[in-house]
Protein backbone atom coordinates (compact mmCIF):
# COMPACT_ATOMS: atom_id res chain seq x y z
CA UNK A 1 0.00 0.00 0.00
CA UNK A 2 1.90 3.26 -1.35
CA UNK A 3 0.92 6.41 0.30
CA UNK A 4 -0.68 7.83 -2.99
CA UNK A 5 -3.50 4.50 -2.85
CA UNK A 6 -6.11 5.32 -0.48
CA UNK A 7 -8.20 2.74 -1.81
CA UNK A 8 -6.45 -0.06 -0.69
CA UNK A 9 -7.20 1.23 2.76
CA UNK A 10 -10.35 2.14 2.28
CA UNK A 11 -11.30 -1.12 1.02
CA UNK A 12 -10.02 -2.86 3.87
CA UNK A 13 -12.07 -0.95 6.14
CA UNK A 14 -15.22 -3.11 4.38
CA UNK A 15 -13.93 -5.68 7.30
CA UNK A 16 -15.69 -5.65 9.42
CA UNK A 17 -14.39 -7.73 12.09
CA UNK A 18 -10.51 -6.67 11.43
CA UNK A 19 -11.94 -3.50 12.16
CA UNK A 20 -13.56 -4.47 15.06
CA UNK A 21 -10.79 -6.14 16.46
CA UNK A 22 -8.81 -3.22 15.49
CA UNK A 23 -11.02 -0.66 17.87
CA UNK A 24 -11.04 -3.55 20.55
CA UNK A 25 -7.22 -3.37 20.56
CA UNK A 26 -7.30 0.67 20.63
CA UNK A 27 -9.09 0.92 23.03
CA UNK A 28 -7.43 -1.08 25.45
CA UNK A 29 -4.17 0.38 24.09
CA UNK A 30 -4.99 3.76 25.08
CA UNK A 31 -6.19 2.67 28.56
CA UNK A 32 -3.00 0.46 29.49
CA UNK A 33 -1.05 4.05 27.71
CA UNK A 34 -3.14 6.11 30.36
CA UNK A 35 -1.53 4.23 33.49
CA UNK A 36 1.78 2.19 32.64
CA UNK A 37 2.50 2.61 29.01
CA UNK A 38 3.17 -0.51 26.18
CA UNK A 39 -0.45 0.11 24.04
CA UNK A 40 1.74 -0.33 20.97
CA UNK A 41 1.96 -3.64 21.51
CA UNK A 42 -1.80 -4.51 21.23
CA UNK A 43 -2.23 -2.32 18.02
CA UNK A 44 0.95 -2.88 15.95
CA UNK A 45 0.76 -6.71 15.32
CA UNK A 46 -3.02 -6.09 14.52
CA UNK A 47 -2.49 -3.52 11.87
CA UNK A 48 0.30 -5.64 10.60
CA UNK A 49 -1.80 -8.14 10.00
CA UNK A 50 -4.83 -6.49 8.35
CA UNK A 51 -2.91 -3.73 6.63
CA UNK A 52 -2.52 -5.10 2.77
CA UNK A 53 0.24 -7.42 2.12
CA UNK A 54 2.87 -4.56 1.17
CA UNK A 55 6.96 -4.33 1.56
CA UNK A 56 7.04 -1.34 3.73
CA UNK A 57 3.30 -2.51 5.18
CA UNK A 58 5.20 -2.50 9.10
CA UNK A 59 6.81 1.10 9.02
CA UNK A 60 3.62 1.66 7.80
CA UNK A 61 1.33 -0.21 10.86
CA UNK A 62 4.29 1.86 12.97
CA UNK A 63 3.20 5.08 11.70
CA UNK A 64 -0.58 4.15 11.49
CA UNK A 65 -0.36 3.28 15.16
CA UNK A 66 1.51 5.79 16.49
CA UNK A 67 -1.16 8.89 14.78
CA UNK A 68 -3.97 6.37 16.29
CA UNK A 69 -2.83 6.50 19.84
CA UNK A 70 -2.20 9.81 20.12
CA UNK A 71 -5.46 11.52 20.72
CA UNK A 72 -5.56 8.67 23.91
CA UNK A 73 -2.02 10.21 25.20
CA UNK A 74 -4.19 13.98 24.68
CA UNK A 75 -6.92 12.74 26.78
CA UNK A 76 -5.13 11.04 29.47
CA UNK A 77 -2.65 14.11 30.43
CA UNK A 78 -5.87 16.24 30.39
CA UNK A 79 -7.17 13.33 32.73
CA UNK A 80 -4.47 13.73 34.89
CA UNK A 81 -4.41 17.11 35.34
CA UNK A 82 -4.76 17.25 38.68
CA UNK A 83 -2.10 15.11 39.95
CA UNK A 84 0.30 17.66 38.05
CA UNK A 85 -0.05 20.26 40.88
CA UNK A 86 2.25 20.84 42.98
CA UNK A 87 5.05 19.46 40.99
CA UNK A 88 8.20 21.71 40.80
CA UNK A 89 9.24 23.76 37.87
CA UNK A 90 12.49 22.14 36.92
CA UNK A 91 10.16 18.92 35.39
CA UNK A 92 8.77 20.98 32.45
CA UNK A 93 12.98 20.60 32.10
CA UNK A 94 12.37 16.97 30.93
CA UNK A 95 9.94 18.30 27.63
CA UNK A 96 12.18 19.48 25.27
CA UNK A 97 14.76 16.56 25.55
CA UNK A 98 11.83 14.16 24.77
CA UNK A 99 10.69 16.14 21.59
CA UNK A 100 14.12 16.26 20.85
CA UNK A 101 14.51 12.27 21.04
CA UNK A 102 11.04 11.61 19.69
CA UNK A 103 12.35 12.96 16.04
CA UNK A 104 15.47 11.41 16.38
CA UNK A 105 14.10 7.85 16.93
CA UNK A 106 12.00 8.44 14.46
CA UNK A 107 14.17 9.81 11.35
CA UNK A 108 15.97 6.31 12.98
CA UNK A 109 13.40 4.14 12.54
CA UNK A 110 12.92 5.73 8.58
CA UNK A 111 16.66 5.08 7.91
CA UNK A 112 17.48 2.12 9.43
CA UNK A 113 16.92 -1.59 9.37
CA UNK A 114 14.45 -2.45 12.47
CA UNK A 115 16.09 -5.47 12.78
CA UNK A 116 19.18 -3.32 14.65
CA UNK A 117 17.16 -2.65 17.75
CA UNK A 118 14.77 -5.73 17.88
CA UNK A 119 17.76 -7.25 20.42
CA UNK A 120 17.97 -4.37 22.49
CA UNK A 121 14.24 -3.67 23.09
CA UNK A 122 13.20 -6.86 25.53
CA UNK A 123 16.52 -5.73 27.46
CA UNK A 124 15.38 -2.15 27.31
CA UNK A 125 12.01 -3.27 28.57
CA UNK A 126 13.18 -5.46 31.25
CA UNK A 127 15.89 -3.14 32.98
CA UNK A 128 13.00 -0.57 32.97
CA UNK A 129 10.32 -2.84 34.66
CA UNK A 130 13.17 -4.18 37.57
CA UNK A 131 13.86 -0.12 38.00
CA UNK A 132 10.22 0.33 38.65
CA UNK A 133 9.45 -2.70 40.94
CA UNK A 134 12.36 -1.74 43.13
CA UNK A 135 12.05 2.01 43.06
CA UNK A 136 10.44 2.78 46.72
CA UNK A 137 13.54 0.71 47.92
CA UNK A 138 16.21 2.33 45.92
CA UNK A 139 14.41 5.49 47.02
CA UNK A 140 14.96 5.40 50.68
CA UNK A 141 18.79 4.93 50.30
CA UNK A 142 18.97 8.48 48.96
CA UNK A 143 17.45 10.78 52.08
CA UNK A 144 16.61 13.87 49.30
CA UNK A 145 13.98 11.37 48.58
CA UNK A 146 13.18 9.43 51.32
CA UNK A 147 10.67 11.98 52.22
CA UNK A 148 8.78 11.83 49.56
CA UNK A 149 8.47 15.46 48.85
CA UNK A 150 8.44 16.61 45.08
CA UNK A 151 10.06 20.11 46.09
CA UNK A 152 13.57 18.85 46.14
CA UNK A 153 15.45 19.92 43.57
CA UNK A 154 18.01 17.83 41.61
CA UNK A 155 21.88 19.02 41.45
CA UNK A 156 22.75 20.13 38.15
CA UNK A 157 24.50 16.91 37.06
CA UNK A 158 21.38 15.17 38.50
CA UNK A 159 19.29 17.11 36.19
CA UNK A 160 21.39 16.65 32.97
CA UNK A 161 21.59 12.88 33.73
CA UNK A 162 17.47 12.95 33.78
CA UNK A 163 17.34 15.08 30.64
CA UNK A 164 20.00 12.39 29.07
CA UNK A 165 17.68 9.67 29.76
CA UNK A 166 14.92 11.62 28.87
CA UNK A 167 16.17 11.68 25.64
CA UNK A 168 16.84 8.66 24.93
CA UNK A 169 13.64 7.08 26.08
CA UNK A 170 12.49 9.74 23.30
CA UNK A 171 14.43 8.00 20.71
CA UNK A 172 13.02 4.69 22.08
CA UNK A 173 9.70 6.34 21.82
CA UNK A 174 10.42 7.60 18.36
CA UNK A 175 11.26 4.58 17.24
CA UNK A 176 8.74 1.90 18.34
CA UNK A 177 7.81 3.41 21.88
CA UNK A 178 6.18 -0.49 23.67
CA UNK A 179 6.95 0.17 27.03
CA UNK A 180 8.35 4.17 27.00
CA UNK A 181 5.87 4.54 29.81
CA UNK A 182 7.39 2.10 32.20
CA UNK A 183 10.66 3.45 31.33
CA UNK A 184 9.55 6.98 31.72
CA UNK A 185 8.19 5.95 35.41
CA UNK A 186 11.23 4.31 36.20
CA UNK A 187 13.20 7.42 35.90
CA UNK A 188 10.94 9.66 37.17
CA UNK A 189 10.31 7.80 40.68
CA UNK A 190 14.15 8.11 40.94
CA UNK A 191 13.39 12.12 40.58
CA UNK A 192 11.59 11.70 43.73
CA UNK A 193 8.45 13.47 42.23
CA UNK A 194 5.81 11.52 43.96
CA UNK A 195 3.56 8.45 44.65
CA UNK A 196 2.10 6.58 41.18
CA UNK A 197 -0.34 9.17 40.63
CA UNK A 198 1.92 12.04 40.63
CA UNK A 199 4.61 9.87 38.23
CA UNK A 200 1.70 9.03 36.10
CA UNK A 201 0.87 12.91 35.77
CA UNK A 202 4.28 13.93 34.63
CA UNK A 203 5.09 10.76 32.38
CA UNK A 204 1.55 11.42 30.97
CA UNK A 205 3.13 14.67 29.41
CA UNK A 206 5.79 14.01 28.26
CA UNK A 207 4.52 10.66 26.51
CA UNK A 208 1.87 13.12 24.96
CA UNK A 209 5.24 15.07 23.63
CA UNK A 210 6.89 11.97 22.84
CA UNK A 211 4.07 10.26 20.32
CA UNK A 212 2.69 14.18 19.63
CA UNK A 213 6.12 14.54 17.85
CA UNK A 214 6.10 11.24 16.76
CA UNK A 215 2.79 11.43 15.23
CA UNK A 216 3.35 14.63 13.56
CA UNK A 217 6.98 13.44 11.53
CA UNK A 218 5.10 10.40 10.84
CA UNK A 219 2.48 12.43 8.85
CA UNK A 220 5.36 14.73 7.31
CA UNK A 221 6.68 11.69 6.37
CA UNK A 222 3.49 10.32 4.52
CA UNK A 223 2.38 13.97 2.87
CA UNK A 224 5.88 13.83 0.88
CA UNK A 225 6.09 10.20 0.10
CA UNK A 226 8.63 8.55 2.77
CA UNK A 227 6.49 5.92 3.53
CA UNK A 228 2.43 4.91 4.32
CA UNK A 229 -0.09 5.77 6.88
CA UNK A 230 -4.16 4.59 6.88
CA UNK A 231 -5.78 7.16 7.89
CA UNK A 232 -9.08 5.40 8.08
CA UNK A 233 -7.71 2.51 10.15
CA UNK A 234 -6.17 5.42 12.33
CA UNK A 235 -9.49 7.42 12.55
CA UNK A 236 -10.83 4.59 14.28
CA UNK A 237 -8.15 3.79 16.50
CA UNK A 238 -8.08 7.80 17.83
CA UNK A 239 -11.47 7.34 18.79
CA UNK A 240 -10.95 4.25 20.55
CA UNK A 241 -8.05 5.17 22.05
CA UNK A 242 -9.71 8.40 23.85
CA UNK A 243 -12.79 6.26 25.00
CA UNK A 244 -10.36 3.64 26.56
CA UNK A 245 -7.66 6.70 27.95
CA UNK A 246 -11.24 8.19 29.37
CA UNK A 247 -12.24 5.41 30.81
CA UNK A 248 -8.81 3.60 32.88
CA UNK A 249 -7.90 7.38 33.63
CA UNK A 250 -11.21 7.88 35.75
CA UNK A 251 -10.30 3.89 36.99
CA UNK A 252 -6.77 4.20 37.57
CA UNK A 253 -7.36 7.64 39.57
CA UNK A 254 -9.90 6.05 42.06
CA UNK A 255 -7.29 2.93 43.15
CA UNK A 256 -4.46 2.50 45.52
CA UNK A 257 -1.55 4.07 44.14
CA UNK A 258 0.21 1.03 45.72
CA UNK A 259 -2.09 -1.63 43.48
CA UNK A 260 -1.49 0.48 40.48
CA UNK A 261 2.33 0.51 41.29
CA UNK A 262 2.51 -3.96 40.98
CA UNK A 263 -0.25 -3.84 38.36
CA UNK A 264 2.53 -1.34 36.03
CA UNK A 265 5.49 -3.70 36.85
CA UNK A 266 3.24 -6.38 36.07
CA UNK A 267 2.78 -5.02 32.76
CA UNK A 268 6.32 -4.50 32.06
CA UNK A 269 7.70 -7.76 32.75
CA UNK A 270 4.70 -9.03 30.48
CA UNK A 271 5.81 -7.09 27.95
CA UNK A 272 9.81 -8.00 28.31
CA UNK A 273 8.48 -11.62 28.08
CA UNK A 274 7.06 -10.95 24.92
CA UNK A 275 9.66 -9.74 23.04
CA UNK A 276 12.08 -11.80 24.56
CA UNK A 277 10.13 -14.89 23.47
CA UNK A 278 9.99 -13.16 20.08
CA UNK A 279 12.76 -12.89 19.82
CA UNK A 280 13.95 -16.15 20.33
Amino acid sequence: MTPSDPTACLASLDDLPAMALLAGAAALGGAVNSFAGGGTILTFPVLAAILPPDPGRLVTANATSTIGLWPGAVTAAWAYRGERSGQPAWARWLILPSAIGAITGTLLLLALPPEWFDALVPWLILVAAILFAVQPQLARLIPARATGTTDATPSGAGLVAACGLQFLVGVYGGYFGAGIGIMMLAMLGMLGLGDMHRLNGVKNVLGMVVNGVAAGTFALGAMVGAHGVSWPHAAVMAVAAILGSLGASHLARRLPASFVRRGVALIGFALAAYYFLRAA
